[in-house]
């Protein structure tokens, strides 16, 4: 099975300059653990988790005013569409990561988290 067979599509994005507050609730609104962070062209920039907002919370700071550049990891870890989902599975894994970024051509098409895969192989 191929990754966009599973990974949630369109991703929910956001820009480098939205808050973290703001992508927090974005995060909970649409009930994501992750978003990919995309510039004015779409292109990919870098990705934020949750966890990567707890750890900035643990800093004082202005939460409703930093922007989430300041916060999120410009080192992306990616998923291909076409990538067989256990070879994703096993990058999550083994890079540490709870959600990839999912691209077609160098194109941001989706997002696959841990949960993903974990409920794909739990419906098999």
């Amino acid at each position: 099975m191929e990754i966009r067979g599973i990974m949630r599509s369109p991703a929910v994005s956001v820009r480098p300059d939205d808050t973290v507050g703001k992508v927090l609730e974005i995060m909970n609104r649409e009930k994501v653990n992750g978003t990919p962070i995309v510039g004015e062209d779409n292109k990919l920039l870098g990705i934020i988790v949750k966890a990567d907002i707890y750890r900035f919370l643990m800093e004082p700071g202005h939460f409703e005013s930093c922007p989430v550049e300041w916060v999120m990891t410009k080192k992306v870890v990616k998923a291909q569409a076409r990538e067989d989902v256990f070879e994703v599975g096993k990058r999550l894994r083994n890079k540490n990561v709870i959600a990839l970024p999912v691209l077609d051509g160098g194109e941001l098409v989706g997002l696959v988290s841990i949960e993903d895969i974990v409920d794909y192989f739990l419906s098999r």
